[in-house]
């Protein structure tokens, strides 16, 4: 039952982010304003719309007395910018539909020595913010909470946020499904003050929070100062003891320390949506421009962006209440900008989508949206919509229902135990338990070799149906009785050896051989088993596995205490081999290169998702991936393979095996194999193409070093021509984009944690772009990829 403790929380957890993910769409929380301080500068930048290409926004920054200068590329686009003390991060996208990149600046007082960092590349990030430290984003799909500049915060899985983050000086609030609030961290005034209700905006200032009710009023806690308005409030910005309110007719109404208050000449302008840092506050005009006050600089002269259009809010799918009136100047087809929700006084109803009060001036002669475009298929809120909300979520609950029903009397059943492989020496039998079934089985009489068993059942179900059974003479005599001159090398479980059949076959002989004599009796007879085991491996996966990036096994001989499969035979040898030992190489490209990590990639990934069950191959390097004629990369080597965890599992717990230097760190802290654990070693072999290192290697003084600590820093610190291999010419224009892009790929596969590796399959479709991109003349940016999209 203890087991059953342990994973029914996280198990209801899942059931319940599944079903929120089902009845409630992810809405998206990004700011196209943001203010960046330093102890004497102010930056403010925000995304301005392109004329051009309604899609584009391209990042325009302005500094506070002026030096700050941001050199960033006007043809990338932006989706989303934030800032803080000394730093300024932009969201953009490799694939706008799936992947986000978060790009950051930091820089010092005067604006020199600017430092540029890509910190993240991965799944699209649907909410971002941050504080005058940290940045806190979103997860699309799974709405993990994930934080960066943070390092004594993890969220784990303890987040439940799913819209509107705001990040304070250690703490992070945001909105749950049905708009109550969740804040984490470490600032118990916040933390433990949080107010009941449900709220539909949220924010946050260094050491307060202050959040809206679905009846428009404000609810603020933490380290307030001054006294907050009354009234009803569709926005908010806070800065350390400043705060500033939307109300619903478009003006705003500051309050703070000092009797703080919005500059008399902007009591009569309308605003569509706010941002604070520290003592500086910005807001979007009706009209789209952009103003600021909060010190003199900014109170005497408050225009920032005006004359040119400032993106009023991120471009999005779908909104709670309704879109932005001539939203389509910024955003491309089917997607908008989404208005502020506004709700009645009595706080139970839908939101109104037309608020009270006196209007805003036109904002142009294009005309506004009709009641039926205001409630047909952008307003989530018509009678047909919720239908379909309460059906689908009503039909998601019941789903859900039987599933937890089923779980529980699995467990009942079954007792929800974690499958557990033990030691493969061991054979699943406890120590205290292998010398008493030795002494049954001496007593009882000789019985048939486990070898022997395994092997006859493998034959008997068919799977080894195909393959050639060769005999021993044959194999003795193409080999010489396997001499030196015909060895190649070794694999998991003995030498292997090249030579050619009666037929003509070139082929690849791969032999268990004796095991070395040893002071301890049972070593010997350890190895044995393990080579046993490693051949019956081999055998037994390969004879069910077909794919064009797997190494094709042939057939096998089992005679007495020889051990030999016979393989396909890779003419161009090992990937480790063209990397480090051999002087000239047709690997010499990028191009190549990354083909042979695309075709590595394939193979792994027809393991983990498409073999049945799965194979974890648990020691994936780069002399176990060869290269034929054509230079096809294939997988090789499955003496250390497993099957999969079963459905109900996550992982399998058994002890670390594979190689030093490519072997998973969790892998080996924790002795939890998962697919994750082949995503890390893949991850390693990547880093060895680019930089041409083994995964194990001295540095200059002789001293040992890993290839993941070596090579890493310098690609997060966008630097990776540093580390690229001298012995392949510099990338070209189009290709330098691309082999920076599988850098990145590199450093997510090894990342310490699995979680936060890709799956094989994510790798398989990057690298399948960074190949394109490499064959192509135009430049890999996003420029080029929207048109697909």
């Amino acid at each position: 039952m203890a087991n059953l403790a342990q994973k029914t929380p996280l198990f209801f957890s899942l059931v319940f982010s599944l079903f929120i993910s089902l009845c409630i769409p992810p809405i998206s929380s990004l700011s196209t304003v943001a203010i960046s301080k330093t102890s004497n500068q102010t930056l403010v930048c925000a995304l301005i719309s392109s004329y051009s290409s309604p899609r584009e926004s391209s990042l325009n920054c302005t500094s506070f007395p002026q030096g700050i200068q941001i050199p960033f590329n006007p043809s990338v686009s932006f989706t989303g910018i934030v800032g803080g003390n000394g730093f300024l991060c932009g969201l953009t996208s490799f694939d706008p539909s799936s992947t986000s990149i978060m790009v950051c600046w930091r820089f010092s007082n005067n604006g020199t020595d600017l430092i540029y960092k890509r910190i993240y590349v991965g799944p699209l990030l649907t909410n971002l913010d941050s504080g005058n430290s940290h940045i806190c984003g979103i997860v699309n799909g799974t709405n993990r909470l994930q934080c960066w500049q943070w390092h004594e915060f993890s969220p784990s899985n303890s987040s439940l946020m799913t819209s509107n983050l705001a990040v304070g000086e250690d703490f992070v609030c945001g909105l749950l499904p049905f708009g109550q609030i969740q804040c984490l961290g470490s600032f118990r005034n916040v933390i433990d003050a949080i107010p009941s209700g449900n709220y539909s905006e949220i924010a946050a200032g260094s050491q307060h929070s202050c959040a809206i009710s679905k009846n428009g009023s404000l609810a603020c806690w933490g380290n307030v100062v001054g006294e907050k308005p009354i009234g009803q409030f569709i926005s908010l910005a806070l800065g350390d003891t400043r705060s500033c309110a939307l109300r619903i007719n478009r003006t705003v109404v500051c309050w703070g320390e000092n009797g703080f208050r919005l500059p008399s000449s902007l009591s009569e302008t309308y605003f569509e949506t706010l941002e604070a840092k520290q003592d500086i506050f910005c807001g979007i005009t009706s009209n789209f421009n952009l103003f600021c006050w909060g010190n003199d600089i900014f109170n005497s002269n408050p225009a920032v962006f005006n004359g040119v259009e400032v993106v009023p809010g991120p471009c999005t799918t779908s909104c709670p209440c309704s879109p932005l009136p001539n939203y389509d100047r910024f955003c491309g087809q089917d997607l908008m900008i989404c208005q502020h929700c506004v709700w009645p006084e009595s706080g139970g109803n839908p939101p109104i989508v037309n608020g009270s009060g006196p209007s805003p001036p036109p904002l142009s002669p294009q005309p506004m949206p009709t009641p039926s475009q205001s409630t047909g298929r952008n307003d989530p809120w018509s009678r047909r919509n919720v239908a379909f909300l309460v059906v689908g979520c009503v039909g998601s609950f019941m789903i859900l229902s039987v599933l937890v029903i089923l779980f529980l009397r699995y467990c009942k059943i079954r007792g929800c135990r974690v499958h557990d492989s033990g030691r493969l020496d061991e054979a699943g039998t406890p120590p205290q338990q292998g010398n008493q079934t030795s002494q049954v089985q001496d007593q009882l009489g000789p019985q048939p070799p486990v070898l022997q068993k395994r092997l006859s059942q493998l034959i008997s179900m068919g799977n080894g149906g195909h393959l050639e059974e060769f005999s021993l003479q044959v194999l003795l005599q193409v080999t010489n009785n396997f001499s030196e001159e015909h060895r190649t090398g070794t694999g998991s479980f003995g030498s292997v050896y090249r030579a050619t059949l009666e037929d003509g076959r070139e082929v690849a002989i791969k032999r268990a051989e004796a095991s070395a004599s040893s002071s301890y009796a049972g070593a010997s007879k350890y190895r044995q088993e393990d080579k046993d085991s490693a051949f019956l491996n081999e055998l037994e996966f390969l004879s069910r596995l077909n794919h064009k990036n797997l190494v094709r096994l042939l057939g096998y001989c089992e005679d007495n205490n020889e051990r030999v499969l016979v393989f396909e035979y890779m003419n161009n040898g090992t990937l480790h081999d063209h990397l480090h030992r051999l002087e000239s190489s047709p690997l010499m490209s990028w191009t190549a290169r990354i083909k042979v990590a695309l075709d590595a990639a394939r193979g792994i990934e027809y393991l983990h998702e498409y073999a049945v069950p799965a194979v974890i191959h648990r020691d994936i390097k780069s002399s176990n991936i060869l290269l034929d004629t054509n230079l096809n990369a294939k997988v090789s080597d499955f003496g250390l393979s497993l099957m999969g965890p079963q459905d109900d599992e996550t992982h399998l717990s058994l002890r670390a095996a594979g190689t030093v230097g490519y072997m998973d760190p969790e892998y080996y802290r924790l002795q939890q194999l998962t697919t994750k654990s082949d995503v890390y070693s893949f991850g390693v072999v990547m880093l060895e193409l680019l930089s041409g290192y083994k995964a194990i290697h001295k540095n200059e003084n002789g001293v040992p070093r890993n290839v993941v600590d070596f090579v890493v820093p310098y690609i997060i610190q966008d630097e990776i021509h540093r580390v690229l291999d001298r012995k392949v010419p510099p990338p070209t224009p189009f290709e330098i984009e691309a082999v920076s892009y599988v850098g990145y790929l590199a450093a997510d596969c090894t990342t310490l944690e699995g979680r936060d590796r890709p799956t094989m399959t994510e790798i398989v479709n990057n690298l399948e772009r960074a190949l394109q991109a490499c064959l192509a003349t135009p430049n890999f940016s996003r420029s080029n990829t929207d048109s697909s999209t």
